[in-house]
C-alpha cells in the first residue's frame, strides 16, 4: 500500500512541476499536496509541521503570482481590462496548442483585446508583449518556488 502511496506523491510532485508553467494545471498546490503526501506517509517524522507550514505559505505565494504575473505585465504596458482578459484567453487557448501556444497565446490574445478597444497595432503590440513578459516572469517565479519547495522538503527529510 505505501508503495502506491508513495507512486501517488510522485505523480502528484511531477504534474505539479509540469504545471507550473501549463496554465488549466494548479502546479505548485499540486507539488505541495505531493510533499504533504509524503510526509503523511513517513509519519511527519522527517518532515514536520513547521516545513509544511513553509510549504504552504510558499504555495500561497505561488497563487500570488499567478493570479498577477501577465495582468501586471499587460498593465505595466497600459493595457486596457481588455488586453488583460485577452491575455488570459490567449492563455488558455494556447495551452491545446503545446508549447508554441503556450508562448504565442498570452501575446496573440492581449494584443487582439488590445486592437480591439482601441484600434492601434503598435498599442496593440505593446500590450501583447507585456502580457507575454508578465506570463514568462510569472512562470519562471512559479517554477522557481516549487524547485525551492522540493529543496526545503528533501533537505527536512534527510536531515
Amino acid at each position: 500500500m505505501d508503495i502506491l502511496l508513495w507512486i501517488l506523491s510522485a505523480l502528484l510532485v511531477g504534474v505539479g512541476m509540469a504545471g507550473t508553467v501549463l496554465p488549466l494545471l494548479p502546479g505548485v498546490p499540486l507539488v505541495f499536496a505531493g510533499l504533504l503526501l509524503a510526509a503523511w506517509i513517513g509519519g511527519f517524522q522527517q518532515v514536520g509541521w513547521p516545513v509544511l507550514l513553509v510549504l504552504g505559505v510558499l504555495t500561497l505565494l505561488s497563487l500570488a503570482v499567478d493570479a498577477a504575473a501577465a495582468s501586471l505585465g499587460a498593465k505595466r504596458v497600459g493595457a486596457s481590462r481588455a488586453a488583460v482578459l485577452g491575455a488570459a484567453v490567449g492563455t488558455l487557448v494556447g495551452m491545446f496548442f503545446g508549447l508554441p501556444g503556450l508562448l504565442v497565446g498570452p501575446f496573440a490574445g492581449a494584443a487582439a483585446g488590445q486592437f480591439l478597444v482601441r484600434g492601434d497595432l503598435t498599442d496593440a503590440g505593446r500590450a501583447g508583449f507585456g502580457a507575454w513578459i508578465g506570463f514568462l516572469l510569472g512562470s519562471l517565479a512559479k517554477l522557481a518556488l516549487a524547485a525551492i519547495m522540493l529543496v526545503i522538503f528533501l533537505v527536512a527529510w534527510l536531515v
